[in-house]
């Protein structure tokens, strides 16, 4: 991802990513800066890729009859502002500039309800398995695009969902290399 003559964030909208509207976002509040990122991971059924589960949820069209553990979140109204799959592939859901709704209940330096201030990014991924090269690097074109365009971004604000629900969450989980991915963002 490389800029030529310009930004490749246009209108809140990242250029190289794939686009797919999700309906599960709202305005941001009163003079809501962004200026945090969330990372999570994501993977349906739970441990399995591809498939297109998480497109599904993301636009709440996934059918409970696929998978035995659909029907337990087939109800759910969610979405994230990017998805990075296995091969790094990059799928932009809600534009920046809208709340998505990644975090729930959720607190950071003391502020609740961190969807009015931050980006969600999802990692295809799980708890228990290595993240991908390919992914680590258009997380990291990403970010640094990101913390360019929104200059409240800064690296003491970019935090895994585990860091802001505590107890609730805990993805990224164990195997993300927190330090191999700040250090390439700096």
């Amino acid at each position: 991802m490389h800029a030529l003559g310009g930004s490749l964030i246009k209108k809140h909208q990242l250029l190289t990513a794939r686009q797919i509207a999700s309906p599960n976002f709202s305005e941001r509040t009163g003079d809501a800066k962004i200026e945090m990122l969330v990372i999570h991971n994501i993977s349906l059924p739970p441990g399995q890729y591809g498939g297109g589960y998480v497109e599904a949820l993301f636009n709440n069209s996934l059918n409970p009859d696929d998978d035995p553990y659909f029907a337990e979140i087939a109800h759910l109204t969610v979405s994230a502002h990017l998805l990075i799959d296995r091969l790094g592939q990059v799928t932009q859901f809600v534009p920046f500039d809208k709340k998505a709704w990644h975090a729930g209940a959720s607190e950071f330096r003391g502020r609740g309800n961190c969807n009015d201030f931050s980006i969600g990014i999802e990692l295809e991924g799980c708890d228990d398995e290595e993240f991908t090269t390919e992914q680590y690097r258009s997380l990291i074109s990403v970010t640094k695009l990101l913390m360019a365009e929104y200059s409240d971004i800064t690296i003491a604000k970019i935090v895994g969902h585990s860091d802001i629900a505590p107890g609730r969450k805990t993805d990224p989980g164990p195997h993300f290399d927190w330090a191999y991915y700040r250090a390439q963002c700096a």
